[in-house]
């Protein structure tokens, strides 16, 4: 295995030293649990839409200790030998559970819960907040868009606006979210995602006149390309457009507006195609859009939308602001319990949780249940419930057993099934959740201790 695709070091150094330190101690071995969750959501979100989740996976089977990491690890003296000789024979062995990709999530939803020795559990901590922070912000963003859409396809053409790896991220998260393809060919091929793109200002800039550029690209791309048609003036671009598909014996597909007053743009290309007699020819527009904006084009004559920037800095909230802490290990008499922060603004709730959501009579999402305690506490009382004629259904999947990744939440399939069941989930939220503006998160959470959460009531 090459170093460069070792996702060991992809972390702070305080995992290792932790390690280090437990290893020292002899707790290193200790059973313990972690949750991955968010303490709220940001004020502009109603709701958050995992994503993330495969791509947590695919680094899982990359988490190794390359001998060029090891070699690095000794060389700057970051931890001990005896350290290093157990990163050397590191694998995860333990369990994974997690909300699935495309599912919301609201305060405290344990959108991952580790549960391993503290040593291979504490080594995960960056790599899976690193992951779901960025996407889970790209892909919430992406659903508020594609909410203000209505409909309409959104595109991702982000990938020069952020980190060249991250815009690969992005845009798979922008699919879970609801987007219609990629401009980027790395996404495409990894993950079989839709891709887009024709041409842009440069290419109509090296030609010596607009009407050459557009029957080069017609001539490389026929007349069901999208042309580009505001380097110069739009409605001479327009009118050269239609005429240059024409040339070639067919309508033109699209047109792309790509700067102005975007509304009025629209309004005046709809009108001018129509008059022209190109009624067939559709309108996309681009120009750094985010989910207002495409609100605001909510009246007019447009057919798609390209978003960039802002989608792959999460829309204004570029990180999900998810944390990763220990909420249970085994104590000095060998028995799982609960354990807790309790700094200021920052505490946390001792004890495993599981998740369920409460839906109501007409079907809509009615709160986020948290139960404190354990598994078969936990299906006893949902088969209760659902006795009681309540529906609510358990939101987290097994996703690693032993060690072993089940791996029908990875690769190009996984993304498919995400975006169908965020498009799933997301109808089934109350119409509040579709609000773009401030306010309280669509539901509320309630956490539930359950007997074997606190053994002495």
């Amino acid at each position: 295995m090459s170093a460069s695709w070792s996702t060991s070091l992809l972390t702070d150094m305080y995992e290792l030293t932790m390690v280090d330190a437990a290893l020292k101690s002899r707790t290193a071995e200790r059973r313990s649990v972690f949750e991955l969750f968010g303490r709220r959501l940001p004020d502009s979100r109603r709701f958050g839409v995992v994503a993330g989740t495969g791509r947590i996976l695919e680094a899982l089977q990359r988490f190794e200790f390359t001998p060029e990491d090891i070699d690095y690890l000794h060389k700057h003296k970051i931890v001990s030998d005896d350290a290093i000789d157990y990163f050397r024979d590191y694998r995860f062995t333990g369990d994974i559970w997690g909300y699935r990709e495309g599912d919301v999530y609201f305060k405290h939803s344990p959108l991952m819960t580790v549960e391993s020795t503290f040593a291979e559990a504490c080594l995960l901590e960056t790599v899976l907040l690193s992951i779901l922070n960025h996407d889970c912000a790209v892909a919430s963003a992406a659903s508020r868009m594609t909410i203000a859409a209505h409909k309409r396809p959104c595109f991702d053409m982000g990938a020069r606006r952020t980190h060249e790896r991250a815009g690969v991220s992005a845009a798979r998260a922008s699919m879970i979210g609801g987007f219609a393809g990629t401009s980027n060919l790395e996404a495409g091929k990894r993950y079989g995602i839709r891709t887009i793109g024709t041409s842009a200002h440069s290419f109509t800039l090296l030609h010596d006149s607009e009407e050459a550029a557009f029957k080069a690209q017609i001539d490389s791309l026929g007349p069901g390309t999208t042309l580009l048609v505001d380097t110069y003036d739009i409605p001479e671009g327009v009118e050269r457009a239609v005429a240059a598909a024409r040339a070639a014996g067919a309508e033109l597909g699209a047109v792309r507006i790509d700067s102005g007053d975007l509304v009025a743009q629209a309004f005046k290309v709809r009108g001018q195609l129509d008059r022209l007699g190109a009624k067939s020819t559709k309108i996309t527009v681009t120009s750094d859009l985010d989910e207002y904006a495409i609100a605001a084009l909510g009246a007019a004559p447009v057919d798609s939308y390209g978003v960039g920037t802002k989608l792959v800095t999460g829309s204004g909230i570029p990180t999900a602001a998810l944390v990763y802490k220990l909420v249970e290990r085994v104590g000095a008499d060998g028995k799982m319990e609960g354990v807790a922060k309790a700094s200021k603004s920052k505490s946390t709730i001792a004890g495993r949780k599981w998740a369920a959501r409460v839906y109501d009579e007409e079907g809509y999402a009615a709160e986020e249940r948290l139960y404190v305690g354990s598994y078969d506490e936990f299906s006893q009382v949902l088969q209760k419930e659902q006795d009681r004629g309540i529906t609510i259904t358990p939101r987290q999947r097994k996703m690693v057993s032993d060690g072993v990744i089940d791996e029908q939440w990875i690769g190009p399939e996984a993304v498919v099934r995400g975006a169908e069941l965020h498009k799933e989930i997301r109808a089934k939220l109350p119409y509040a959740a579709w609000h773009l503006s401030e306010g309280e998160p669509a539901i509320e959470t309630r956490v539930i201790e359950l007997p074997s959460a606190n053994p002495a009531k």
